[in-house]
C-alpha cells in the first residue's frame, strides 16, 4: 500500500506540503527578464527524493535560466570597437547572480539529477531552446532582414564586408552568454555543445540567406583581388599591399562566423581557376612559334607567383588544421607540381580552342601550339576532349557547302601533319580524319583535284586554283607511296617490333607503318576504281596537251603501281606507250615524206600526229569540221605513210583535239599564236582573196558555220578568241558580223576618229575579257557529255513511245525504256526527269497532269 501511495503522490502531490513557483513556466520569449524577487526565491536542492518536488524545482530553475538567456525583441546594437561592447551589458548581457548560476548549473550540468532524469528529451535541453530563441526567432525577425538590405549594395566588396560585420555582431551577442556561463557547465568544457551550436548556426545561415547572391559577391571580390595581386589587370583602387591583408582578414572573419570551410574553399577554387585561365589566355593566346617555351614560362610563373598567392589565401582557412611554425609561407613540392599540372590543363584547353586556327596557319610556323597541346593529351579524357571539340569546329567552320574542295583538302593535309606531331601513334588523327574523309568522298571533284595535284608542277600548282600546291610539293619530295595494306597485316608473326594498339584506339583502328600525306589522300576512296578512272582522264589530258617529256607522269604512274598493282593501271601504261611510240612513228613517216618531196620547191607545213589506241583511252571529243584543203591533203598523205608502215592499222583523225601554230601577217604587225584546230580553221576562212578587193574580209557566224560544217558554239568560241587577240573586230552595225583588223587604231590623230571608234573599242575590250576566261577545250569528254549523248539516243525511243501510245507518266516511260532498249536503260528516274524537263523548255514536250506528251 505504501508503494501505491508514493506513486499517487508523485503524480498528485499534497497542496499543504508544496508551494507552486511564481511564475512556474518559461517566460514569454523576448521578455526583458526579471530582477529582484525571483533571484531571492531560488533555492536548489540536489538531494530531493520526491519526484513532484523535483519537478517544481526544475521548472523554477528552467524559468530562471531561460529568462536570463532570452534576447530582447529588437535589432542588434551597433558595435564598432571594444568600447561599444559595454552597451550590451544589462540588456543583452545580463548580470549573472549566484541563484541564476545555480539554476543554470541545475538545468545544464550533466551531474544534475534533473538533467539525468530528463536525458534525451529535447524539450528539456537548454541549448535546443536557446537555438530556437536566438535562431528561429531573433535571427529571422531582426538579423535576416538587415542582411538582405545590406546585400542590395551594388558594390560587392562593401556589401560582403557589411554583411560579415553584422553577422560577427550577431555571433558576439548570441554566443557570449553561452561561452561565459553555459559551456563551462557542460562535460569537457562544452566542446561538443560548441560544435553543435556552430553547426546549427551555419545551417541557419546557409538555408535562410540568399547564398547565391553572397557567393556571387564573394566571387567578384576574390577575382578582383586575385587579378590585381597577380598583375593580370592594373590596380585602379589601391595598392596590392593594402588589398592582400583586407581579403585575408575577410577570410578569417568568414571562417570565424562559420561561413568558411569547404563552401568558401570551393568559391576560392573556382575563382583561382578562372583567374588562371584568364592569365593564360591573355599571356599565351596566339603564341605558337616553335620551339615553344610557353610551358616552361607557365611552370615558373605558377611556382613563384600563383602557388604563393594560393597558400596566402588558404592560410586563414587552414589555420585551425595546420600548425603555424614560422611566419613565412610554406609551399610543398607536391602542391606546386599539382598546380603546375592544372595550369598545363588550362593551357591545353586554350590550345584546343585555337587548334583549328593553328592548323590553318600550319605553314606559318604554328608548330609550337601543337608542342604545348602534346603535354595536355596524356590521358583519355583530355584526348577525347580534343578530338570531339575539334570535330565540332570542323563541322561548323569547314565542312560546309560554301567551302571549296581545295580549301578542305589543304586543311586536311595540315591536319595530317599536325596530328602526326601531336600523336605519332595516329589514334587522334584516326578520330578527327573520319568526318572530313567522309565529306570529301561525297564531293564530286575531290578525285580530280587530288590527281591533278599529283601530276602538277610547282609553277602550275601556284597558278591554278584547282591544284593543291602542298600536294604538288609533297609529290616532288616523295620517293614512294605506301603499298596497300592487306587485311592480315596485323598477323605478321615475323615482325619483332610489333606493338599492341593504344588503349583508346577504336575497334577498326589501323595504324599505317608509313603514314604520309599522299597515301592518306589516295586512300580517301573506298575503291581504287574511282581514283584510277580519274587518274586516267587527267593523264590523258596532259599527254595530249604537252609536247615535252613525261618524266613526272611516268614517275607518278610507277608509284601508283606500287600501291594499286599493275593490272588496274594497265590502260594508263598503254596511254604512255602510245605517246612514246607516236614520236618514233612520226619521225619515220616524216623522213619518208621528206624523201618523196625533195623535188618540190614550195614549203609545206609540218604535221605531227599522236597515234592513240582508242580502246585504252577515255572517251575523246570527236567533233568533225572542214579543215583547209592544204591540211586535209597533208593528212591524207600522212595516213598513207602510216598505213604503209602499219599495214594492219588505219588512222582516224580527231580534228577537234589538234593544236596549230598560226602566223598571221597583217598590214602593221605579225601575230603568232598556238591555237586549237577549229580556231585556226575559222581565222583561215577570212583568207578569201576573191572578196578582199582592198577592204577587210567580213564574215558572219552563219557563213562560217555553213562553210566549215562546224557547230555554232565552236565558231563563236573561235571568233571571241580572235577578237580578244585584236585580229578580228565585231561590226558595230550588223550583229554576228566580224571583219579583219588589219591595222590597230591609234590614240593620236583626229578627235572625231577617236569618238567614232569608241563603240568598237568598247566591244573589243569586252571580247578580250571573254577571251581571257575562255581556255582551250578539254580533250577528254566529261561524264555529263557522255550521258547527254546517250540520252539523245534514248530520246528517239521516247518520241516513238509517246507518238504511238500517247501521254505517259515518268515512271511508265522508265519502265518501257528498260524493256525496249537493248542492254537495258542505264539511267534512273531523276536523270530522265531532268532530261525531259530540258525538252519541255525547248518546246518539244509538254506536261499535262503529270504526264508527258508530244507538243502539237
Amino acid at each position: 500500500m505504501a508503494a501505491v501511495d508514493r506513486i499517487f503522490a508523485a503524480v498528485f502531490p499534497p497542496l499543504s506540503e508544496y508551494s507552486i513557483p511564481t511564475p512556474a513556466a518559461t517566460p514569454v520569449l523576448g521578455s526583458a527578464g526579471f530582477e529582484g524577487s525571483a533571484e531571492a526565491q531560488i533555492t536548489i536542492d540536489w538531494d530531493l527524493k520526491d519526484t513532484a518536488a523535483e519537478q517544481v524545482q526544475w521548472e523554477r530553475a528552467w524559468h530562471t535560466a531561460t529568462t536570463f538567456l532570452s534576447l530582447p525583441n529588437e535589432q542588434l546594437p551597433a558595435i564598432s570597437d571594444r568600447n561599444d561592447l559595454n552597451r550590451l551589458h544589462g540588456k543583452w548581457w545580463k548580470r549573472c547572480t549566484p541563484d541564476i548560476a545555480a539554476a543554470l548549473r541545475y538545468v545544464v550540468s550533466p551531474d544534475s539529477p534533473g538533467v539525468r532524469l530528463r536525458k534525451g528529451q529535447k524539450q528539456h535541453d537548454l541549448l535546443h531552446w536557446y537555438f530556437e530563441e536566438a535562431g528561429l526567432r531573433h535571427f529571422t525577425q531582426h538579423v535576416r532582414p538587415k542582411i538582405l538590405q545590406l546585400l542590395e549594395d551594388t558594390d560587392a566588396k562593401y556589401s560582403v564586408s557589411n554583411v560579415v560585420t553584422y553577422l560577427e555582431r550577431a555571433h558576439t551577442v548570441y554566443l557570449h552568454n553561452l561561452e561565459e556561463y553555459v559551456y563551462p557547465l557542460c562535460a569537457d568544457g562544452g566542446e561538443e555543445e560548441k560544435r553543435w551550436i556552430l553547426s546549427n548556426l551555419t545551417g541557419l545561415l546557409t538555408y535562410s540567406l540568399p547564398q547565391q547572391k553572397i557567393n556571387d559577391d564573394l566571387t567578384k571580390l576574390f577575382r578582383m583581388h586575385a587579378e590585381v595581386s597577380l598583375e593580370i589587370q592594373s590596380d585602379s583602387t589601391g595598392t596590392e599591399q593594402r588589398k592582400i591583408p583586407s581579403v585575408r582578414r575577410l577570410l578569417t572573419r568568414l571562417q570565424d562566423i562559420g561561413m568558411g570551410g569547404s563552401r568558401l574553399q570551393k568559391i576560392l577554387a573556382e575563382v583561382l581557376s578562372g583567374v588562371l585561365s584568364t592569365y593564360i589566355k591573355q599571356t599565351y593566346a596566339g603564341e605558337w612559334v616553335s620551339r615553344s617555351k610557353v610551358t616552361a614560362k607557365l611552370r615558373y610563373w605558377v611556382e613563384n607567383r600563383f602557388a604563393r598567392y594560393i597558400v596566402e589565401m588558404l592560410a586563414p582557412l587552414n589555420a585551425g588544421t595546420r600548425p603555424q611554425t614560422t611566419s613565412e609561407t610554406e609551399i610543398s613540392l607536391s602542391d606546386v607540381e599539382k598546380w603546375q599540372e592544372i595550369a598545363i590543363d588550362h593551357l591545353g584547353v586554350l590550345r584546343t580552342e585555337e587548334l583549328f586556327n593553328v592548323i590553318v596557319e600550319w605553314d606559318n610556323d604554328s608548330r609550337g601550339a601543337i608542342e604545348d597541346l602534346k603535354r595536355y593529351v596524356n590521358n583519355t579524357a583530355a584526348r577525347t576532349h580534343v578530338t570531339s571539340s575539334f570535330c565540332e569546329v570542323l563541322s561548323r567552320r569547314l565542312l560546309q557547302p560554301g567551302a571549296a574542295t581545295t580549301e578542305i583538302l589543304q586543311v586536311y593535309i595540315a591536319i595530317i601533319r599536325a596530328f602526326s606531331v601531336l600523336d605519332p601513334k595516329g589514334v587522334l588523327l584516326d578520330r578527327v580524319a573520319r568526318p572530313i574523309r567522309r565529306y570529301l568522298r561525297d564531293r564530286d571533284d575531290t578525285a580530280l583535284i587530288v590527281v591533278s595535284s599529283l601530276l602538277a608542277d610547282a609553277e602550275e600548282a601556284s597558278s591554278s586554283s584547282e591544284v593543291l600546291p602542298e600536294l604538288a610539293e609533297e609529290m616532288q619530295n616523295s620517293t614512294s607511296i605506301t603499298a596497300q595494306e592487306d587485311d592480315d597485316a596485323d598477323l605478321d608473326f615475323d615482325d619483332m617490333e610489333w606493338m599492341p594498339d593504344p588503349v583508346d584506339a577504336g575497334p577498326d583502328y589501323r595504324k599505317s607503318k608509313n603514314l604520309d600525306v599522299i597515301g592518306s589522300l589516295i586512300s580517301l576512296f573506298e575503291t581504287k576504281d574511282v581514283f584510277v578512272k580519274e587518274f586516267q582522264k587527267v593523264l590523258g589530258e596532259r599527254l595530249l596537251k604537252q609536247a615535252q617529256s613525261f618524266e613526272k607522269e611516268i614517275r607518278v604512274l610507277e608509284l601508283l603501281k606500287l600501291r594499286f598493282g599493275e593490272a588496274p593501271l594497265q590502260a594508263c601504261e598503254v596511254m604512255l606507250r602510245d605517246i612514246v611510240d607516236s614520236r618514233r612513228v612520226d619521225h619515220v613517216i616524216r623522213i619518208e615524206q621528206q624523201k618523196a618531196m625533195t623535188q618540190k620547191t614550195e614549203a609545206l607545213p609540218e604535221l605531227h600526229a599522236r597515234i592513240l589506241s582508242h580502246l585504252f583511252w577515255p572517251s575523246l571529243h570527236s567533233e568533225d569540221f572542214s579543215l583547209p584543203p592544204e591540211i586535209s591533203d597533208f593528212q591524207t598523205l600522212y595516213a598513207t605513210g602510216f598505213e604503209t608502215l602499219k599495214q594492219s592499222r588505219k588512222l582516224t583523225w580527231l580534228n577537234a583535239l589538234g593544236q596549230v601554230t598560226v602566223q598571221l601577217d597583217l598590214e602593221d604587225r605579225t601575230v603568232t599564236e598556238v591555237v586549237q584546230t577549229w580556231q585556226a580553221s575559222v581565222i583561215y576562212a577570212f583568207q578569201d582573196e576573191e572578196t578582199h578587193n582592198g577592204r577587210p574580209v567580213t564574215k558572219t557566224v552563219q557563213q562560217l558555220t555553213s562553210s566549215l560544217s562546224m557547230s555554232e558554239s565552236f565558231v563563236r568560241n573561235a571568233l571571241t578568241f580572235w577578237v580578244g587577240k585584236l585580229v578580228l573586230r565585231p561590226s558595230s552595225s550588223h550583229a554576228d558580223t566580224y571583219h579583219v583588223l588589219e591595222t590597230l587604231p591609234s590614240s593620236a590623230g583626229d578627235p572625231s576618229a577617236s569618238s567614232k571608234n569608241m563603240h568598237s573599242t568598247l566591244l573589243t575590250a569586252a571580247a578580250a575579257a571573254d577571251a581571257a576566261t575562255s581556255g582551250p577545250a578539254h580533250a577528254i569528254r566529261s561524264e555529263e557529255d557522255i550521258a547527254q549523248e546517250k540520252m539523245e539516243v534514248f530520246w528517239q525511243f521516247v518520241v516513238g513511245m509517246l507518238t504511238n501510245q500517247g501521254a505517259m507518266p515518268l515512271a511508265r516511260i522508265v519502265m518501257m525504256l528498260k524493256v525496249v532498249v537493248p542492254g537495258g536503260f542505264p539511267f534512273g528516274n531523276e536523270e530522265l526527269k531532268s532530261f525531259l524537263e530540258g525538252r519541255v523548255r525547248e518546246g518539244k514536250l509538254e506536261v499535262v497532269g503529270g504526264q508527258y506528251k508530244i507538243k502539237a
